[in-house]
């Protein structure tokens, strides 16, 4: 078993201070490969008022922003224990967060880890999206949890996303729906990023959850 990774805690942007956060959700935000906990935080405006939004940064330095896992050199089992280790990191910094509920959003590598810590803990988890995301290879140690409670889950992608090899979107187009209850939407045309289609489509799932 991999050591765990650490969250820097003091480099989470939350969207309320320390005072105004009891008694609401918490809706955590998961950045991609190579960038940074400032990167998804520009679309707190633009998300429901209910929840609290915390942007955390991942542990690992990548290029010039950061990473939940090592991509240089992976392999199938790297990538899996770097996964495990980040989400450990991500429940032990929850442990100390106070919440009515929990979600998460994630890009791309964040995606990938939004469903992988439901793979850790799915009872502590309210729903995930995973925008250019996928399921990391390999078991988790709550994947049959996850199966039986079956919490919704959002995946977007575009047709001309170059970034997640092809093999990646298969296996995570056969997984998800045997392990959650999936919502999935493909955008025509849409490279490694998020439409306005896109999150037009994620501000409806997430008001039906917050509904």
């Amino acid at each position: 078993m991999s050591a765990m990774q650490l969250i820097d805690e003091s480099a989470i942007l939350w969207s309320a201070p320390a005072a105004e956060r009891a008694d609401r959700p918490l809706l955590v935000l998961l950045h991609g490969y190579g960038s940074h906990e400032g990167d998804l935080f520009g679309l707190a405006p633009h998300l429901p008022l209910q929840p609290v939004i915390a942007s955390v940064r991942a542990p690992l330095r990548a290029g010039p922003g950061y990473a939940w896992y090592g991509l240089e050199g992976a392999t199938p089992a790297s990538r899996s224990e770097g996964a495990d280790a980040a989400a450990r990191g991500l429940l032990q910094w929850l442990d100390g967060v106070q919440a009515t509920s929990v979600g998460l959003l994630g890009f791309s590598q964040g995606g990938a880890m939004s469903i992988h810590l439901m793979r850790h803990a799915p009872e502590r988890f309210a729903f995930a999206v995973s925008l250019a995301g996928f399921v990391v290879r390999g078991e988790a140690p709550a994947d049959d949890r996850l199966a039986a409670l079956a919490p919704p889950v959002f995946w977007g992608r575009g047709t001309l996303d170059t970034v997640i090899p092809a093999a990646f979107i298969d296996d995570t187009q056969a997984w998800l729906p045997r392990h959650t209850t999936l919502t999935e939407r493909i955008y025509e045309g849409l490279g490694h990023s998020v439409s306005e289609a896109e999150l037009a489509d994620v501000l409806a799932f997430l008001h039906t959850r917050y509904a």
